[in-house]
């Protein structure tokens, strides 16, 4: 074992808003593996999509809300200081400095990122850092793009949690958890439509929203 060290996983994303979509599997993933801290780490920048409605103080503001009172969850705000684009590799360097070499880490991505992973910035460095744990969407091929991905995920395939906690990184563990049919951008648009959100988001957050009247048409 790791010197008995407790497995961490880092979750990083826009929260654009954040919603149930983004918490329930997680909080699923963690009863799975036996997770004891996930850390929300919020884009600033972020490389592969369109930049948010939200500014970063707003969606700040949503993730803490979306998290109060709930032990499992912390914060990490490293990349929003960030102008540049919130490369994985350089924010998981970074954070094994700080974390130390035998804390074992996994980064939770979902099966959409799995299949572009090899297009990420120096993503087959990525191992060398942490476990990676996939959260399974709906709709999603289970195939990487070639034979060879597809050898290199099975290389580092596991099915067992306890190989996450045995390790500082280098495995790979895809989660059957809830298949949840709630995105960011299915909240965005129901509010440029004027319609409801409930049930979608923390009630919290939802309130938030209102308030600040976020994702409205101008």
């Amino acid at each position: 074992m790791s010197d008995n060290q407790e497995l961490h996983a880092l979750f990083g994303g826009t929260f654009d808003p954040i919603h149930f979509g983004h918490l329930k599997p997680v909080e699923a993933l963690a009863a799975m593996t036996g997770l004891s801290k996930i850390t929300l780490l919020p884009n600033n920048v972020p490389p592969h999509r369109p930049q948010p409605e939200a500014t970063p103080a707003q969606r700040v503001a949503m993730v803490r809300l979306a998290i109060a009172g709930n032990p499992l969850f912390d914060l990490d705000l490293r990349e929003m200081e960030r102008e540049t684009p919130s490369w994985t590799f350089e924010t998981l360097t970074a954070l094994r400095q700080t974390r130390g070499e035998k804390q074992p880490l996994a980064f939770i991505i979902g099966q959409d990122s799995l299949l572009s992973l090899h297009k990420w910035h120096r993503w087959q460095d990525l191992l060398s850092l942490t476990h990676l744990l996939v959260l399974k969407r709906p709709g999603y091929n289970n195939q990487l793009e070639t034979p060879e991905l597809q050898q290199w995920l099975s290389k580092h395939l596991t099915a067992d949690p306890r190989q996450l906690h045995a390790s500082p990184a280098g495995k790979i563990y895809l989660a059957s958890t809830p298949l949840l049919a709630i995105s960011a951008t299915e909240i965005r648009t129901r509010r440029h439509h004027n319609q409801p959100c409930d049930g979608l988001l923390p009630a919290a957050v939802l309130a938030f929203i209102n308030d600040a009247g976020l994702y409205r048409n101008p």
